[in-house]
């Protein structure tokens, strides 16, 4: 929705500190091994900035951890019910695969949000998803636009976009190699960097789950407002797992951030993803995101047995 393992990164602004902790199997004690490692002092900015880059980014010594730990959200039957998640937020429905057409200006000042995630066309991943569509499939229906979403990313603009880019993407969305690449992207960009740094942050499946519909909402940023910059603030309240923490005091803090940073952009959003969803979840101490599984949103109630 927004723009666009790892070595653990202290919320301290000046130093920036790693220890890596197996994730817990969400019925259990966390691991009680770690391997501690520490970096030179750097700025807050360089803290965040260094996240990201080992969660987005293959590393060797991060792989060989995540691979002993649980699978948790990456579990297919557990991604699943993430999308459904996500999905009931999104687009009102835990129909996720009936979204890849959707396309309208909610008029939150990001243009257009489209798709299973709501790629922006104000917020840089609608124009990547496109390019990076576009490369491996030169003549779809949306490529004639990309010089007008290249002109309004970072705006709320429709200038060359309207009348015909909303036509373009649902008739682009019948297609299903433009579906499978609306997946790619938000797997990319939002679902496995999500997933491998809450992993390596010790939380469990509801964790990582409370991680990644941050990143969709929020935004994989580096900016006060975007995932990282969230993150710090939450570490700077709580310790992570990772850090020997408690996991829900520190998830406590972490939704107590993003709700706080979602009024602040939006004052007077209904943040039922986070108080009627993803708290629900964490009071009733569901760290398994087991299902059957019952949340409010926006008034309305979602079920999945």
């Amino acid at each position: 929705m927004k723009r666009v393992g790892v070595l653990l990164l202290g919320a301290l602004p000046v130093i920036a500190a790693g220890v890596y902790l197996a994730v817990p199997d969400d019925s259990a004690d966390p691991a009680d091994t770690a391997a501690a490692s520490s970096s030179a002092p750097a700025t807050a900015k360089s803290a965040r900035d260094d996240a990201k880059d080992r969660a987005e980014e293959e590393r060797e010594a991060d792989d060989a951890l995540i691979a002993d730990l649980p699978p948790g959200l990456a579990a297919p039957a557990k991604k699943e019910l993430a999308q459904q998640l996500v999905s009931s937020a999104e687009n009102s429905t835990t129909k996720w695969r009936t979204a890849y057409g959707s396309i309208q200006d909610v008029g939150d000042g990001d243009g257009y949000t489209a798709g299973i995630v709501g790629f922006c066309t104000g917020t840089h991943d609608l124009l990547t998803l496109v390019e990076r569509y576009t490369e491996a499939h030169p003549d779809n229906g949306l490529a004639g636009y990309l010089p007008a979403l290249r002109e309004v990313d970072g705006s709320d603009s429709h200038e060359g976009l309207d009348p015909g880019f909303t036509a373009a993407w649902k008739a682009e969305a019948e297609v299903p190699a433009f579906r499978a690449a609306q997946e790619e992207e938000r797997d990319r960009v939002y679902f496995e960097p999500a997933v491998r740094l809450a992993k390596l942050d010790g939380l469990g499946t509801l964790g990582q789950f409370v991680y990644y519909d941050a990143m969709v909402f929020h935004g994989p940023d580096t900016d006060a407002e975007g995932f990282y910059g969230l993150r710090e603030r939450a570490m700077a309240k709580a310790r992570t797992p990772g850090q020997g923490g408690a996991e829900k005091a520190y998830l406590d803090a972490f939704l107590d951030v993003r709700e706080q940073a979602m009024e602040a952009k939006r004052p007077g959003i209904d943040t039922s993803r986070v108080g009627t969803a993803q708290r629900r979840f964490l009071a009733a101490g569901n760290m398994k995101l087991a299902t059957p599984l019952v949340w409010e949103m926006y008034g309305d109630t979602y079920r999945v047995p």
